[in-house]
């Protein structure tokens, strides 16, 4: 087992109820169990929006080093757009 140390912490009154609670029934069988899973979970959560935030790094580089943006047609992208879901359609009807 890693080296256990002791801390206090100041924990709000519905807080604390939970945590009891928690113990009570059966759900933990300490209340320094049921902590130690918070802080795991507080610190795969906090690795995973790290990894998210190097995530939108990455997207945002690439989108930067794309270039300026060109205007859009933006009757030619509706066009397209209702091209696709037609033969979209069209090919589901086909397959029934």
């Amino acid at each position: 087992m890693p080296d256990i140390q002791k801390v206090s912490i100041a924990l709000t009154g519905e807080q604390l109820a939970a945590l009891k609670e928690a113990v009570e029934t059966g759900e933990y069988a300490t209340t320094s169990e049921a902590v130690r899973e918070a802080l795991r979970e507080w610190q795969w959560k906090r690795e995973v929006r790290g990894e998210e935030l190097e995530r939108l790094r990455e997207a945002w580089n690439k989108g930067v080093a794309s270039g300026r943006a060109e205007p859009m047609d933006f009757d030619a992208t509706l066009a397209e757009a209702r091209r696709r879901l037609k033969k979209a359609t069209e090919a589901e009807d086909v397959s029934k």
